[in-house]
This record gives C-alpha cells, structure tokens and sequence, in this order.
C-alpha cells in the first residue's frame, strides 16, 4: 500500500470519529491529509462507504493465530484483540459513528456487515475447532456463541462505562463456552 493511501485511511478514520458519518465528506478526508480529492477519487471510485470500510480493514486487522495455540487461545486472542480493537485503536473513537451511519445508509450496511461476517467468521471456526477437539461443548452452536462474545464486548464497549477487556473477557468465554451442567 503506497504512503498515500495509509495517510488517507488514516485521515478517514480520525474524520469519522471527529464529525461522524453524515458530516464526512471526500473533501474533508482531503483537507485532513493533504491531498487533492481527485487522489481519492481514483484510488476509491465507489465512493465513501468502501473508503470507510477500507480504513477499517487496513487499520484493524486481525492477529494471525499462534502456531502451536489451541483453539480456546485462539479464541482468546480474536476476543482480546476486539476488545482492544473497540477501546484503544485508532478505530475505537469510530464505531459509534459507523453504527449510526449504517442504521442510515443502506450501502455501507452492507459493506459493514461484510466485513464484521469476516471478521466473526474466523471466530466461529475457532469455536467449530474447539468442539472438534473436544474442549468446548458439542451442544453449542458456534455461529451463536461467536455472536454472544462479540456482542457482550461491543455492548459494553457502547452501552456501558465499563468496557470488557482482559480477565473480563477470558471470565465471559468461560461463561459462554462452558455452560454448567443441568
């Protein structure tokens, strides 16, 4: 990725955080990096919702899984990283934003959604993992156990003055992926 396109995303990023998705505009991003719209505009001609989504997939990616690592760490590793992702990363000031914006336009709902299916997807596999192996509960669907972690740490990222991070969220895998017996 060239030096301009790193200083763009960037830009996009600080942009949305500072004045949210309705008051962004391709100029904005331009006077925030320096750069000519035409810059943007033919590095990203589908315009601001892919340049929203590209800023979030260069500027968050997700960590590759250790080598030797269960399934039950990398889950952990994914979820650590969320949470890290949601509340100290240069994406974390953004997320309020993105949600309202794509409660409001229909084609960054779908670019957004895209790219969290990604994101959950190599959750779910890690959960699936964890079932074959046997160190999770046959009985627990991964798709929705993907989405009750993710969604208890973007909840209270959002809706609480107490984010998930660290112990919380190993405590809250616990709770989810080991259901006691009845």
């Amino acid at each position: 990725m060239t030096r301009t396109r790193q200083i763009v995303l960037a830009a996009v990023l600080e942009e949305l955080a500072e004045v949210g998705h309705g008051q962004l505009t391709i100029e904005s991003v331009a006077a925030r990096c320096g750069v000519g719209k035409s810059t943007i505009y033919r590095h990203w001609t589908a315009g601001k919702p892919q340049l929203i989504i590209d800023a979030m997939h260069t500027l968050n990616t997700q960590p590759a899984p250790e080598p030797d690592g269960t399934p039950r760490e990398r889950i952990q590793q994914l979820l650590h990283h969320l949470g890290h992702a949601l509340t100290e990363s240069s994406l974390a000031p953004a997320i309020p934003a993105l949600i309202e914006a794509a409660e409001h336009d229909p084609e960054l709902r779908v670019l957004l959604d895209g790219y969290t299916n990604d994101r959950r997807r190599a959750l779910v596999d890690a959960i699936a993992l964890g079932i074959d192996a046997g160190g999770i509960d046959e009985t627990i669907d991964p798709e929705l156990a993907a989405h009750a972690l993710s969604g208890a740490i973007l909840y209270a990222r959002l809706m609480t003055s107490t984010p998930l991070t660290g112990k919380s969220i190993d405590q809250l895998i616990t709770t989810v992926l080991d259901p006691s017996p009845e």
